[in-house]
Order: C-alpha cells, then structure tokens, then sequence
C-alpha cells in the first residue's frame, strides 16, 4: 500500500517522521456506512454486510493471483516485475483487510448496542464515536501489521509510525464526521418517517 509522510517534519516517533496508509483517507464512508447499518440493522445486519465485504474482499485476492499467473506480453505497458511489486504485495494487504474488518467489525457492533443500551435513542454521536474508539484500535493494528509489516519485515518503529497516525486520524475523522453522521440520520428519517425510522431503530436495538 502506498505511504505517505503527515504532518511537518517535526513530528516524530521514535525518531522517525510520521507516516499513514493512503487508504484511511477513504475511511469516512466505511464510518458512516457502518452507523447506519449498526443503527438500523443491527447486528444481524452487520453481520449479513461483514460475509459480503469479505466476500468481495477473497474474490480480489483470487482476482490478483490468478492474474499474475501467465507472462506478460513483451509489448505489455506493465512487465511482471512491476505488476507484482504492486499486486503481489497486494495480497497481503487483502489478508490481513479480511482478518481486521471480520475482527473489528465484531467488536464495533458490539460496543455501539452495548452503549445504545445504556443512553437508549439519545446521545448518537457516543455510540458512533465510541464504537470506532475501540474497534480502531484493532483495524489499525492488524491490517498494517499483516498488509505492510509481514511482507515488508518492518521493525516496530517503522510499524509503530504508521499505525499510530493511522489511528489518530481515523478518530479525528470520526470526530469530526459527527454533523454529517446527524445530517444522515435526518435524511433516514425525513425518508421513512420519524416513527417508522425510530421503531425499526429500537426493533435492530432489541434484537441485538
């Protein structure tokens, strides 16, 4: 996965300049599209969406392997070096993708429903918020140390520069996503109605 530098070059860990995957700047519809379905759905429709995403998912990974099989054309734009400097290393990425939203998705669903318990209907940005403070925790961790640290033998350091900022921006993300999480849910509701929105709400609450 491509990497990049964040922020000035005064900020560091372990005396290493911080770096972030490029793909947690994707993040915020994956946040916003995981409040909905844990809202509405519950957890048996996190569950439904969590087999389909890796369905999606393990079809990829097949997709790049059987793709990187023959020889490439000698008049092919993309030889075999470079294609599987870029794919191959892809595979990793996929794997341990599987492995951190299968985990992580567990551990969100239940940590929204466990807070929606305790403050009922109100409070929406805690249970939102909340839910991605610790199942972040373990995205982060398991995705970049499967993707990126395995197939790249990354030290600590080089793990820990990464997935630090990692988090911290997918909470800055998440904190800073909460008007438009509200501005979704009035959407929802403007839709179905405030009653039937809020019934099917509680009924995904009371089954999870």
């Amino acid at each position: 996965g491509k990497l990049i530098f964040v922020g000035p070059e005064s900020w560091t860990l372990f005396g290493s300049r911080l770096g972030a995957s490029v793909g947690v700047f994707l993040w915020p519809v994956v946040f916003v599209t995981t409040d909905l379905v844990n809202e509405y759905f519950g957890r048996s429709g996190v569950r439904r969406l969590t087999y389909l995403t890796i369905g999606m998912i393990a079809y990829a990974f097949v997709a790049v392997t059987v793709a990187g099989i023959p020889a490439a054309a000698p008049f092919s734009g993309v030889d075999d070096g470079a294609f599987n400097q870029v794919f191959r290393q892809s595979r990793w990425i996929i794997a341990g993708s599987i492995a951190a939203f299968a985990f992580s998705q567990l551990v969100d669903v239940a940590v929204f429903h466990l807070l929606r318990r305790k403050t009922g209907k109100a409070r929406l940005w805690m249970r939102s918020t909340g839910s991605t403070v610790v199942s972040q925790v373990i995205d982060s961790v398991v995705v970049l140390y499967i993707g990126l640290a395995i197939s790249n033998g990354w030290s600590f350091r080089q793990f820990a520069v990464v997935a630090v900022p990692n988090y911290l921006i997918k909470l800055v993300i998440a904190f800073a996503m909460t008007p438009v999480i509200y501005a979704v849910h009035r959407m929802v509701e403007s839709y179905l109605g405030h009653e039937n929105a809020e019934r099917i709400a509680e009924e995904a609450a009371a089954a999870s």
